[in-house]
């Protein structure tokens, strides 16, 4: 059987391939800018603070819409989200101060009880 015209290859499979591999050295000998790593820059991006507090991205996406967790801004034309690490560190240095099991100030068991006004009181 004879293969119909419409399925021919107009092109030699070698010359696409000589092309594709041409075009995969080339980009391979590109020069690249060199990377500034996240602590380098003073900012970070919604994965990159996610990574640096240990949650998730959606999690800080989240508190956001809330207006709670560390404080964010957007930057750039495109208006990504972005965290100052300072203000991470400060944000988690309150959330330490906050919690009663590392504040003993605030813990329950070292506050003196109330007596209630109209009880009698035990002896």
């Amino acid at each position: 059987m004879s293969v119909a015209a419409g399925c021919l290859r107009k092109t030699p499979k070698v010359r696409y391939m000589r092309s594709v591999a041409r075009d995969s050295e080339l980009l391979a000998n590109a020069p690249t800018p060199p990377r500034v790593p996240p602590l380098g820059r003073g900012f970070l991006n919604v994965r990159e603070a996610a990574e640096h507090l240990g949650l998730s991205p959606c999690t800080l996406y989240v508190w956001r819409h809330r207006r709670q967790g560390p404080p964010s801004f957007r930057m750039g034309r495109n208006g990504r989200v972005m965290y100052r690490i300072e203000m991470l560190d400060e944000w988690i240095r309150e959330q330490e101060q906050v919690d009663s099991r590392s504040n003993t100030s605030l813990s329950p068991v070292n506050v003196v009880p109330q007596r209630r006004i109209g009880y009698p009181t035990t002896a």
